[in-house]
């Protein structure tokens, strides 16, 4: 499915408010064209990055804000049930309910007017399977039944989340989340590119649509590339230099019909106070420069961009965060106009 947004905005997810129906408006508002439902960490500890999706992971409890696994509980059953879900594709056991995601509740009972696509997101099994851990503290991605499981779990949530946004649009586009990525090859995470490669995959084969991979940190872009996503987003703000380091992977990847979001526009308050459309322009600009001098067309990385927030905006202020929306349209129409699309 080749996809050329031509510089459309979206957004990566999250948002400081607590009210799911304004959150809901405030996207719905400025993101016309790719609107992304809002993840609302603030609202509750079953909207954290960590419990959103895995709630309901076999072992997994939840004790006030923290989410672990506990392996000395009796989990066959619930393992067995899970494997027979995901053999029967049976993804309406795994709706994540407005408990956990009151802004995709919101946002599915909005009227989203006539978007080009909508944007869905969930926390890939590395960074679930690294900062979830068992009940002596080891992160359950060094379980290999449990990882395994959890591959299974995201995958049959990610198709349930896309069934529920194809309601809205044909078009769907789902992210998955990783931050932990940046930590891979680093001393404290002993997992190989291979089994990193096999997990992502495990997950991204779950989604028909436009599926993505979001890493708010520098890391291992090859690897990235080499997977089945379709967009790839990466924090352009603070790692603009980092995607140019791999021409021959970028070039390859547009080819085959890759799209990059470039998250241009800073996440926090202080950054995004110093900045106006015309100078996170230019900043972009530079920044697509980089690599267009490794040989890519600049007008390719037009075609096949978009433009967004470098991360989720929940650490920001409410205000901050509107403004950031505000700045990521504005962006996009100059981009647009700019480069007539």
């Amino acid at each position: 499915m080749r996809f050329e947004p031509g510089f459309l905005a979206t957004a990566i997810g999250t948002m400081p408010h607590t009210d799911p129906q304004q959150a809901s408006s405030l996207v719905l508002s400025h993101l016309k064209d790719i609107p992304a439902w809002p993840q609302l960490p603030k609202l509750s500890p079953l909207e954290s990055m960590q419990a959103q999706f895995t709630v309901n992971l076999p072992g997994a409890v939840m004790e006030g804000e923290k989410l672990y696994v506990d392996l000395t509980r009796d989990i066959d059953e619930p393992l067995r049930k899970l494997l027979s879900d995901f053999e029967a594709g049976a993804i309406d056991s795994y709706a994540t309910g407005p408990g956990s995601a009151a802004g995709l509740h919101a946002f599915l009972s909005a009227d989203v007017g006539t978007p080009r696509a909508v944007k869905g997101q969930i926390t890939g099994p590395i960074s679930c399977g690294l900062s979830i851990a068992d009940q002596d503290q080891r992160p359950i991605i060094y379980h290999d039944i449990i990882a395994d499981a959890l591959v299974k779990h995201l995958r049959l949530q990610a198709a349930w989340q896309e069934a529920q946004l194809k309601t809205l649009c044909p078009r769907t586009i789902i992210f998955m989340d990783e931050p932990h990525l940046s930590t891979l090859g680093s001393p404290f995470v002993s997992i190989s590119p291979e089994q990193v490669t096999g997990y992502l995959e495990g997950v991204l084969a779950g989604i028909e649509g436009i599926k993505g991979i979001h890493c708010c940190g520098n890391t291992d872009w090859p690897l990235v590339l080499g997977t089945s996503i379709d967009v790839l987003s990466f924090d352009a703000f603070e790692y603009a230099q980092s995607l140019s380091l791999y021409p021959q992977e970028v070039k390859a990847f547009l080819e085959r019909g890759g799209a990059i979001a470039w998250g241009i526009v800073p996440n926090n308050d202080e950054a995004l106070a110093k900045e106006t459309p015309a100078s996170l322009k230019d900043r972009l600009e530079e920044t697509m420069a980089l690599t267009s001098r490794k040989g890519i067309p600049f007008r390719q990385l037009v075609s096949q961009g978009l433009v967004t927030p470098s991360c989720g905006l929940a650490s920001m202020s409410p205000e901050a965060a509107v403004r950031a929306l505000e700045l990521t349209a504005e962006l996009s129409g100059m981009m647009r106009q700019r480069y007539g699309n």
